[in-house]
Formats: C-alpha cells, sequence, structure tokens
C-alpha cells in the first residue's frame, strides 16, 4: 500500500477514548511515516469498531452522504488503527466509511494510527497548523482532529497553539457546511468570510444557493451577508447599479452604436463620457462563462 500526500478536507467526529486503549493495536517500527500523512487504503481492509457507542444510521442521510461522495470523494479521510498486515479498524468516520461502501469506492483516504503515537500525533497537528500555505478548512480540521483524538477542550487547544477560544470556534463553525462549500473555500472560490457568513445563512439548500450567487455575481462578504438579513437572492437579470450616463452627453449615433452592440452580446453596454470627451465603453457579464460568450461572439 502506497502512501497519498493529497489532503481532502471536513466532516465527522473521532471516538477520543478509543486512543487509550492499545489493546487492540500493534507497534510499527516507523509511526512516523504515517503522523499527519493520508493513505489509500482498500475499503475491504477495513472493519467497523466495535466499540463504537454509535450503532443506528439514519438511512435517508446516509443515501445523501453516499450521493455526495460519489460527486466529491470522501472531503475527510477516515481515521483508522492498524491492526495487522492489511488489516485495520475504525477509529472514526463510520458513517463515511458505510456511505462509501454504498457508493461501491474500492479505496477510501485514511489517516492510520499506531500504538502509543498519542504524543506524536498532537506534535505532528500542532506542527501542522503552523504553515502558511493552510487553508481555513485545512485549519480547521487539524483543530478538530486535536480535540477528537487527543481529548482536548477548546480552551486547552488555544493554550496548546497560541490562538484565542472565539478564532477556535469560528474555524470549526466551518466543518458544518456543505462539502460543496468546503471544497470551495478550500480550493480559494469564496474567501473565509464568505464561508462565516453562510454559517448563518440557514438550512443546507439557502446556504448552497447563495453560495452560487457568490460566484455568480463575484458578491462581496457585505453582500452575502445584506442578502442574509433580507432573505432575498441576486437575480440573474438584476441590473448593477451603476449611476446611468446622461442621454445628453451622447450622441444619438452613438446611443445607436451602444443599442446595437447590447443587442448582438445580449449584455447591458454602457458608454460613459466626462465633460473633456474622452470615457469608456463597458460591457456588463454576471459570470465568468457569460464573459467567455462574449468575447466568442466579439470574435466572430
Amino acid at each position: 500500500m502506497t502512501s497519498n500526500p493529497k489532503k481532502r478536507s471536513a466532516l465527522g467526529r473521532g471516538l477520543g477514548a478509543l486512543l487509550d486503549n492499545a489493546a487492540t493495536d500493534i507497534t510499527t517500527t516507523q509511526p512516523a511515516e504515517v503522523m499527519g500523512g493520508v493513505m489509500l487504503l482498500a475499503i475491504t481492509s477495513i472493519e467497523a469498531n466495535p466499540f463504537n457507542p454509535r450503532s443506528n444510521f439514519e438511512k435517508e442521510a446516509l443515501r445523501e452522504l453516499s450521493e455526495s461522495i460519489s460527486v466529491h470523494g470522501i472531503i475527510q479521510p477516515l481515521t483508522v488503527r492498524k491492526l495487522g498486515r492489511d488489516k485495520y479498524q475504525l477509529i472514526s468516520g463510520e458513517r463515511r466509511f458505510r456511505a462509501s461502501q454504498m457508493a461501491g469506492l474500492k479505496e477510501v483516504p485514511a489517516y492510520v494510527r499506531v500504538a502509543n503515537d498519542q504524543t506524536m500525533l498532537e506534535m505532528a497537528l500542532v506542527e501542522n497548523i503552523q504553515r502558511e500555505d493552510l487553508n481555513a478548512i485545512e485549519i480547521a480540521l487539524s483543530y478538530q482532529r486535536l480535540i477528537d483524538e487527543c481529548n482536548l477542550t477548546q480552551d486547552q487547544l488555544s493554550q496548546k497553539i497560541a490562538k484565542s477560544r472565539s478564532s477556535i470556534t469560528n474555524l470549526l463553525r466551518l466543518l458544518k457546511l456543505p462539502a460543496e462549500i468546503q471544497l470551495g473555500v478550500r480550493d480559494n472560490l469564496i474567501s473565509m468570510g464568505h464561508a462565516r457568513a453562510l454559517v448563518s445563512a440557514g438550512d443546507e439548500k439557502r446556504q448552497l444557493e447563495l453560495y452560487r450567487q457568490i460566484i455568480d455575481f463575484q458578491l462581496s462578504v457585505r453582500e452575502i451577508e445584506e442578502l442574509i438579513r433580507t432573505g432575498e437572492s441576486r437575480q440573474a437579470s438584476e441590473p448593477t447599479a451603476v449611476k446611468p450616463t446622461p442621454s445628453a452627453s451622447i450622441s444619438a449615433s452613438q446611443e445607436v452604436f451602444r443599442l446595437h452592440l447590447s443587442d448582438r452580446i445580449s449584455s447591458k453596454v454602457e458608454i460613459k463620457k466626462s465633460n473633456q470627451g474622452n470615457g469608456k465603453i463597458v460591457i456588463n457579464f454576471s459570470s465568468e462563462v457569460d464573459l467567455n460568450r462574449i468575447i466568442e461572439l466579439l470574435n466572430k
């Protein structure tokens, strides 16, 4: 089995109490090789944890998670304990494990734990948090793992990493967002400010609706907060709030040109002139796809 350096992001809780039970584990000779990394494991080599107190999983929720995994893959790796050669036992992520089975996955990403590695895991995660290239979701995942697998409270975590409890809480809240939005944060499609606003937007359907509008209309954090406050949505036909140019400053022929161009590209066109006679022609577009459509039309 080979290691996979990919870092994927986000859902699920660990069973911290199991980490103190080394009776079901074995010691490996090179535990550092799996610390902080992710391995792809055959799903058939993983067994459910008999100590998991949760035995009932809502079927509809599992089906929805299975569909999400089919589209996006597993966002947050499982955590497993190595039992022997090509044999592992779940520590956390049984919902993701079952949903992956339903989705027909052959392999799943997993953090592999070894015996007596509590301190090593804690050190590796804290060191990982200090990296400058981590996005908000990756940092939040590291926080969650420290809390779940190292039995830390948020106060204890705050002391260990020298971060305020409020900043830790705000990052952890991002893990409650749908997987699609978490991927958007990871891939820099939206900012952490956008994501924090979406946490309080309502149910998952409303969160996803607003998330897609942020991307389609390039909405600022303040604009999305206003839509959340009013309960409104940005419509594709909504005109951009730009002060109209006085008609007196544009000649009849220029106005005919503006209307002709606007009709040709099916988009709003503005001619802006200063008192000195200079200015610019502005073509409005609603998204990257819309911009490419306009460029293609103008190149014909």
